[in-house]
């Protein structure tokens, strides 16, 4: 029971923000290119773009897995600072950031070598681009944790995601979209990966965009592509021309799709976590809790039973468990009978995550 209650008491006392070990400017911060914003003196004073062409690659072997050191408290909110993030002066790496995937982590450590690391990402591009509606890959309200432990490869710096409504940049040339990166936003470099495709129609490459920041003053740091060596089935959809075996959210949404959560952790570079919103829908009893699907704010893997799995609530492992996913529910069943104050905690609280081993 004592330890139980510690738990509680460290859930229930950490802020969104805190990360006990690195500093951390914690928000996602959305912004419209619309509005007005300088560059600091310092980032005026770049008389020479910095260009680098950075190599990268996906080591052989088992990727080791991040530990959870850092606490926060889930909520099914956004993440909003105290006060707004501001990405003037900032390095700004570009992409979808879906997964927050090992080749994302790689644009976010190019990013913290050259200045203050920011994830400039759209939002919004579903809707109107006349895309099909998916769960994310990562929760909402989970995107803050996977940053934080990106730290200890960022400089211990947190990353801070900086998002734009994409319908405020659809139409711009790619000149127009770097000349907003420089004069409203204020940036002082870039980082994309070799295959960015930027501006109206995706007119613009890598190659552009380094000739672009060059005329603004802004240093431009392309990245090679993170290789993913496993060889997807030819039945699959998932490897267009454009990916060429490189690692990528499409790769981790047909990882969960065929359930292979070792191939999944592979590519995240972590365990894949499941978040559920835990509702009066829930069903708890002494060693099992099921919930219905819709619970779920993120892509779970294919319907099956998986093993090695943990219920964590806040970043705290409560208990290991086994999942099971049906058609319409998922059903966590603790190994042994849990005590009463550990399912009191699920019932506290307004998420739950389930953390994926690599055994299925």
């Amino acid at each position: 029971m004592e330890s139980c209650y510690r738990v509680s008491h460290y859930i229930r006392g950490c802020d969104p923000g805190f990360v006990a070990r690195f500093p951390v400017r914690s928000c996602i911060t959305r912004g419209n290119f619309g509005r007005k914003s300088y560059r600091s003196s310092s980032s005026r004073g770049l008389q020479h773009p910095r260009v680098f062409f950075c190599r990268s690659r996906l080591s052989s072997g088992k990727l080791p897995l991040l530990s959870d050191s850092f606490s926060q408290q889930e909520d099914d909110e956004e993440f909003h600072s105290a006060e707004p993030c501001q990405v003037t002066g900032g390095v700004v790496a570009l992409g979808k950031f879906e997964a927050l995937h090992i080749g994302h982590r790689e644009l976010a450590i190019q990013a913290s070598k050259a200045g203050s690391p920011f994830l400039l990402s759209f939002v919004g591009m579903a809707e109107v681009l006349g895309w099909e509606q998916r769960s994310p890959i990562v929760a909402q309200c989970d995107r803050e944790r996977v940053l934080a432990s990106w730290a200890p490869y960022c400089g211990n710096i947190v990353p801070v995601e900086y998002q734009v409504e994409f319908s405020s940049v659809r139409h711009l040339s790619p000149r127009q979209f770097v000349g907003r990166l420089s004069n409203e936003l204020g940036v002082s470099g870039v980082v994309a990966g070799e295959n960015y495709r930027f501006g109206y129609k995706a007119s613009g490459d890598a190659s552009e965009l380094v000739r672009l920041c060059e005329e603004h003053g802004l240093g431009a740091y392309i990245v090679s592509s993170v290789m993913d060596n496993r060889q997807l089935s030819p039945e699959s959809k998932t490897d267009g021309l454009r990916e060429r075996g490189q690692v990528s959210s499409t790769r981790v949404r047909h990882a969960l799709d065929i359930g292979d959560m070792e191939y999944v952790s592979q590519l995240l570079g972590r365990p894949h976590r499941l978040i559920l919103a835990l509702g009066t829908e829930i069903l708890i009893t002494q060693n099992r809790i099921s919930a219905p699907k819709s619970c779920l704010l993120n892509q779970p893997p294919r319907e099956g039973r998986y093993e090695s799995c943990t219920a964590v609530v806040g970043n705290v492992s409560v208990a290991p468990c086994i999942v099971t996913i049906d058609t319409a529910y998922i059903h966590i069943e603790f190994r042994g009978d849990v005590d009463f104050h550990v399912l009191e905690l699920f019932q506290n609280f307004h998420v739950m995550g389930i953390e994926f081993g690599c055994c299925s």
